[in-house]
């Protein structure tokens, strides 16, 4: 039988991992004899590697491509020949080696070498490089199910936290001083410093485009007069609680989720109730009660300047004078129309404190999950007070309101 030997004395410096559809990069023949030896030996049918010498990841090793020159091997089977010390560059030459054969139909033995050798490879699988990920068709039922059951869970703990901060409040109604009254007004002191300047431009504002575009279908009628009572009602009642609710939650719900959620990174609310320490009753608690109070106060300053606006373009554009804009003000805006939106506000605020400390509360430790709750906080404190408002306006209606 006729054999064809093919030794070769490898110096390659570029080892690397590839799939087993790519082989690796031919050796680069240098000057210098490495340490690790390597000699296939073909016959009909069967290719024999032997492996001898030192191998080490901080020298150079053969690549397997060089082994196989011979395409009509059906099988290969590797053998050692006076090995000596050796890492995981030799195991990563026996992957390589047994993957290409996998490729390559062919079959990889491996009996003749060390146990712990065998050993090492058994632990490498055989699909352990990577393969284009599949992606499985979700039926419409199952789709339908798993948003289920996240809703399912995000109420399950949008009702426990509700729960835990009633009885927090039930808590400081029996017992005032252990409440953090400081922090309280600290947030109260945030909210308002924070808000103010948005809420007095986009009330301005908002009061200058319902008086302008009012005003260019009621001036054609000859009642120029009633924007004030148009301006002031939808002001007073909707626009002026909105407006600052939607602000106050786009920032202050915004920052409570932040704090909360970077103080729940840091494992601080671990801290306090490793300690004994109520997290709700010690974060949540002030900020709802600051927001809650600061919300009416904001809203009736946004009122004002939803009314200024509007007399500030019936003065300039009407010719009415600021005067007769207020009398009439007054005599179509009522207490139980300021009141009302008043009263809703305190439910904004409550629905805006609550989704920001909620979201801090259960976001996840990383800082995309801070501001994945940050984000949601300010989402779910718009919807909430959109919701609010529209039960709101059912129920007045009811009343007469």
């Amino acid at each position: 039988m006729r054999q064809d030997t093919i030794a070769v004395i490898w110096q390659n410096a570029d080892f690397q991992i590839m799939t087993p559809i790519q082989p690796l990069p031919a050796a680069s023949l240098g000057q210098n004899i490495a340490t690790a030896k390597l000699e296939a030996v073909i016959t009909s049918g069967e290719c024999r590697v032997q492996i001898g010498g030192d191998w080490r990841l901080n020298e150079r090793v053969p690549s397997w491509n060089r082994v196989i020159q011979n395409q009509m091997a059906l099988n290969v089977r590797v053998v050692c020949d006076d090995l000596g010390k050796w890492d995981t560059s030799l195991v990563l030459f026996l992957v390589h080696g047994r993957a290409w054969c996998a490729a390559s139909k062919k079959e990889f033995h491996a009996e003749a070498l060390p146990e712990n050798l065998q050993a090492l490879l058994r632990q490498v699988p055989l699909n352990s490089a990577a393969k284009p990920a599949t992606k499985e068709a979700v039926k419409p039922w199952e789709l339908a199910s798993n948003v289920a059951k996240k809703w399912s869970h995000h109420a399950q703990q949008s009702i426990s936290f509700l729960g835990e901060c009633t009885l927090g409040f039930m808590g400081v109604a029996k017992n005032p001083r252990r409440f953090r009254w400081l922090d309280c007004l600290v947030e109260m002191q945030k909210c308002w410093s924070s808000s103010l300047p948005m809420v007095s431009l986009v009330s301005f504002l908002v009061g200058v485009i319902l008086a302008f575009q009012s005003a260019v279908q009621l001036q054609q009628f000859g009642a120029a007069i009633y924007v004030a009572d148009l301006v002031g009602l939808s002001v007073v009642r909707e626009l002026g609680p909105m407006m600052a609710a939607f602000i106050v939650a786009g920032g202050t719900g915004a920052r409570f989720a932040a704090q909360i959620g970077n103080m729940k990174v840091d494992d601080e609310i671990d801290a306090l109730e490793t300690v004994g320490i109520s997290s709700v009753n010690f974060l949540a608690l002030p900020r709802l009660l600051a927001v809650t109070i600061m919300m009416p106060i904001l809203a009736l300053y946004a009122n004002v300047l939803g009314v200024l606006g509007g007399m500030f373009v019936s003065a300039t554009m009407l010719n009415i004078p600021a005067s007769a804009y207020w009398i009439e003000t007054q005599n179509r805006v009522g207490f139980s129309d300021v009141s009302s939106g008043l009263f809703k506000c305190l439910f904004f605020g409550l629905a805006v404190g609550l989704a920001g400390c909620l979201r801090g509360m259960k976001c996840e430790r990383s800082a995309a999950g801070v501001g994945t709750a940050t984000s949601s906080a300010v989402v779910t404190g718009i919807m909430l007070i959109v919701l609010a408002d529209a039960l709101f306006a059912v129920i007045y209606n009811v009343l007469g309101i």
